[in-house]
């Protein structure tokens, strides 16, 4: 029965429809057979992408787990397979862990079984090629996932029809599922177009700022070979912006916001919920995972919050503090700052500012608490290419570094349409903060990369890829010491056990 239950989890045929991508579900599909045309290929990448917007990964255990794993996120919830994930004693029966590790293995085969099924419709290269190349980055985008929480992995790139192989499959060394990744992305790079009809499908742009963002992570802290990989691939998107139509957007919050996101110029990749509600696991969950309990604004769970360290770590006079915290909430009718929040009388209710960028402009939204939101949640934008320049910059010595932070930071001070924390919409005016600097660090990129992306699901990569645990986790950090950090081992999230139990090949 176990042997079975692995098989499954690596074949992962079932695929259902998303937003921009597919509107309902399409069944089953295997690639024999079914794919004859363009559209089919099509048809196979929206479905393996959609498997991103499950509960399962984007829309709450995995976006939830990077966020209570970093330092920036305090957790109000005393679930136990929460509180292994915030103090770093993770098993592996840790369902924020089996549960992502499912999903994201579905959304892998039915990658594979795309790229296998498109050996079948039989057009031209340079007429299915471009469609094919979304399968290739799908596949890189979960296994890039994979090898950055796990480490060495199984590798499978091609649909799985053999039990007694599924069974007995084995780890595969993470330099090499890192060249896999690279290999994916480059196929990518070659066949997508500049532009797509919705950044919910990658483009050329996404495939090469991934790339960037590979070789910044296996640079690790010394690799200037990576490090200039990584400046390479991402000067490349900075310098050609205007062909991909990329470029900061002009305000901060419109990032968060679901009723303008779609016009703006900054996402790269994106998973677009676009009020999807197909069940009970399948919508965005991050608004009342981060909202604040008791409010009359549609009442969250109060289950992931800032420390104070963590708000007063941010410049008040940076309009990033004013779009990435809400300082102020109506309770019980009453407008109160947040040293009263806990009025509601809710445990799990904090006297501290909330994490604003996902509860402030959710867009129409089909359930209470926010979910199924219209965000488009942004897996990768153009100020962290040009972030991931600077921070490869510094490491090689290219002056440009010091350009790249400083559009960053030049956007900040703009400001724009958004609240003081509260909910009424004003027009913050510019400001002289964060003022440019005149040099620059690694640890001023990491600095500006933990204020721009808060929240965002980047930071515990961060940590792990400049190996920051130590140091994030002891006693001046954050959130204080976290007694059970042990760099030795909680770097790695540990696999699966009952997959380990179905097959000991994969056990570390």
């Amino acid at each position: 029965m176990k042997t079975y239950k692995y098989l499954f989890l690596l074949i992962g045929l079932s695929i259902i429809g998303c937003s921009d991508l597919e509107e309902h579900p399409v069944g089953l599909l295997s690639p024999d057979g079914f794919y004859s045309t363009v559209q089919d290929i099509q048809t196979g990448v929206d479905g393996s992408l959609t498997h991103a917007m499950n509960e399962q990964i984007w829309g709450r255990k995995l976006s939830m787990s990077l966020l209570v794993r970093s330092d920036m996120v305090k957790l109000q919830s005393s679930q136990t397979y929460r509180l292994e994930m915030d103090m770093h004693s993770i098993t592996g029966d840790n369902e924020m862990v089996y549960d992502p590790w499912r999903r994201i293995w579905l959304g892998i085969a039915a990658a594979n079984n795309t790229i296998a099924g498109a050996e079948d419709v039989a057009v031209d290269e340079e007429v299915k090629n471009p469609v094919t190349a979304q399968a290739y980055f799908a596949r890189a985008f979960y296994y890039f996932h994979l090898v950055r929480l796990f480490g060495d992995i199984p590798y499978i790139d091609t649909p799985i029809d053999d039990l007694e192989a599924a069974s007995t499959v084995g780890l595969t060394p993470e330099a090499e599922v890192y060249e896999n990744i690279i290999s994916d992305l480059q196929f990518a790079k070659t066949w997508l177009p500049n532009t797509q009809i919705t950044r919910s499908r990658p483009s050329k742009a996404a495939a090469s700022s991934y790339l960037a963002l590979v070789y910044l992570t296996m640079a690790g802290t010394s690799d200037n070979t990576y490090f200039q990989k990584a400046f390479d691939e991402a000067k490349e998107v900075i310098d050609n912006k205007g062909v991909y139509n990329l470029d900061l957007d002009p305000d901060f919050q419109t990032l968060f916001n679901a009723n303008k996101i779609d016009a703006s110029l900054e996402p790269i990749f994106v998973l677009d919920y676009n009020a999807y509600e197909a069940d009970d696991n399948g919508y965005d969950q991050t608004a009342p995972m981060t909202g604040i309990r008791g409010d009359d604004d549609d009442q969250g769970w109060s289950v992931l919050v800032p420390t104070m360290a963590v708000y007063e770590s941010f410049d008040p006079d940076d309009y990033r503090t004013n779009v990435s915290f809400q300082t102020e909430a109506t309770i019980g009718g009453v407008t109160v700052d947040y040293t009263q929040f806990t009025i509601s009388g809710h445990e799990h209710a904090a006297n501290r500012p909330y994490i604003a960028k996902y509860t402030r402009y959710p867009g129409p939204y089909a359930r209470s608490n926010k979910r199924a939101t219209s965000h488009n949640n942004s897996m990768l934008r153009y100020a962290e290419v040009l972030l991931i320049a600077a921070e490869a910059g510094v490491e090689i010595g290219n002056p440009l570094a010091l350009d790249y932070i400083n559009q960053v930071r030049a956007r900040a001070r703009k400001g724009g349409a958004s609240t003081s924390g509260g909910y009424t919409e004003v027009v913050i005016p510019p400001s002289a903060v964060p003022a440019d600097l005149t040099s620059v660090t690694v640890e001023d990129v990491l600095e500006e990369r933990r204020i721009e992306l808060a929240f965002e699901g980047k930071r515990w990569y961060d940590i792990k890829r400049r190996k920051l645990g130590d140091q994030v986790f002891s006693a001046s950090g954050y959130e204080g010491a976290k007694p059970d950090w042990n760099s030795s081992v909680d770097y790695d999230t540990p696999i699966p056990q009952d997959e380990i139990d179905s097959n000991p090949n994969i056990g570390n």
